[in-house]
């Protein structure tokens, strides 16, 4: 008898936890969507466009607006000013002269996702101009 009590009442524990889990990650998508739409609203970006920066920010753990605060540039980007704004954090952040590894990742992140919408833009205007050319010939 005390076995099934407790039995019981571990599944019970079990279920809600699941049930707090469940919501916990529902809340989170929601949110995540959210912030994707006012980036898209005040952008002026499409549904799909939005779509990729949040699958961007998944994918990389980092938005673009804060790739950008930690690297300090603004759009439009400039390949160059960025570069230059990550060598120079990284080095300063370096552990050899006080800084720290968590920094140092955050701003070698904040680059990688940087990169990535540069990609994204160099590809959108290469579909662009594909797309005039053909429509001149």
């Amino acid at each position: 008898m005390p076995w099934r009590t407790a039995l019981k009442v571990a599944l019970a524990a079990g279920e809600a936890l699941t049930k707090a889990l469940t919501k916990a990650v529902r809340e989170e998508i929601k949110q995540t969507q959210q912030a994707a739409a006012r980036h898209a609203a005040s952008t002026g970006q499409s549904a799909s466009e939005t779509k990729e920066n949040a699958n961007a920010n998944a994918k990389l753990g980092i938005s673009l607006e804060e790739s950008l605060q930690i690297l300090n540039v603004k759009p439009p980007l400039n390949r160059e000013d960025v570069e230059k704004h990550y060598e120079h954090l990284f080095a300063i952040n370096d552990k050899a002269k006080g800084g720290t590894f968590y920094l140092q990742s955050k701003v070698f992140r904040a680059k990688e996702r940087i990169d990535e919408e540069l990609a994204r833009l160099e590809q959108k205007s290469e579909a662009a101009k594909k797309e005039e050319t053909s429509k001149n010939e």
